[in-house]
């Protein structure tokens, strides 16, 4: 079966002042369906710019990125924004709702930019807020939620188009511990019942306790973390 996602041979640098900064090395990486694999590391380390490569906001310097068997960087910058939206859901740190819409607006938005009539992309929405407990806001703006249910509702936005992977940074970072609990049983059942496939950055040790996998990026370099039965780290070579 191929991959929903794999990297090969991917190397990004990018220029600070007059040092160039190698932030992915000869990085590869396979993930398959319903795979939760948690990216770890320090500051620094590249665990943004994976996602970000990943996902088709930013272009490697070199390798391939492959998304359910299609090379993301050989589209169009049109195609590739269309691909996205089909394929891949965003859940980031800083919720990045539109203030001006309503939870069910938000969460429809991707399928409305995508030409979904507004009647059928508002019933998928409001589908998905009831799912994930959030039925009564629906018609509620962001600064009328708490930042867990904005973040409930970034997850809701992730999934409308049902991708078949998420890519989430860090997306308890804001949150206090009882709303980072909704928010990563809600990935995590993404993962179980609906086979999604979920990678996400933390520096939470709790949060990376909900990963199948877990990866380890030191120097534009995965490590593959040992398993709670106790396996021995791979390096990727």
């Amino acid at each position: 079966m191929t991959p929903v996602l794999q990297l090969s041979g991917v190397g990004k640098t990018y220029r600070r002042g007059d040092e160039q900064v190698q932030v992915l090395v000869d990085f590869d990486f396979t993930l398959e369906a319903g795979e939760f694999v948690v990216v770890t590391g320090p500051s620094g380390a590249g665990k943004s710019t994976l996602l970000h490569v990943a996902g088709g906001l930013d272009a490697p310097d070199c390798g391939t990125v492959a998304v359910n068997g299609h090379d993301l960087w050989s589209m169009s910058s049109g195609a590739r924004a269309a691909f996205r939206r089909r394929n891949l859901g965003f859940v980031f740190q800083f919720f990045n709702l539109v203030p001006m819409l309503t939870a069910v607006q938000n969460v429809s938005l991707p399928l409305v930019l995508d030409g979904v009539a507004a009647r059928t992309a508002d019933e998928r929405a409001i589908e998905l807020l009831e799912r994930i407990g959030l039925g009564d806001r629906a018609r509620h703006r962001p600064a009328e939620l708490s930042g867990g249910q904005m973040q409930r509702v970034a997850v809701a936005r992730a999934l409308v188009a049902r991708p078949s992977i998420i890519l989430a940074d860090e997306p308890t970072g804001n949150l206090d511990s009882h709303s980072s609990t909704e928010v990563l049983d809600l990935l995590r059942s993404l993962s179980d019942e609906d086979g999604a496939a979920v990678v996400m950055v933390t520096h939470d040790r709790t949060a990376a306790s909900y990963g199948s996998r877990e990866l380890h990026l030191v120097d534009g370099r995965a490590h593959a973390v040992p398993n709670a039965l106790g396996a021995a780290p791979t390096a990727q070579r």
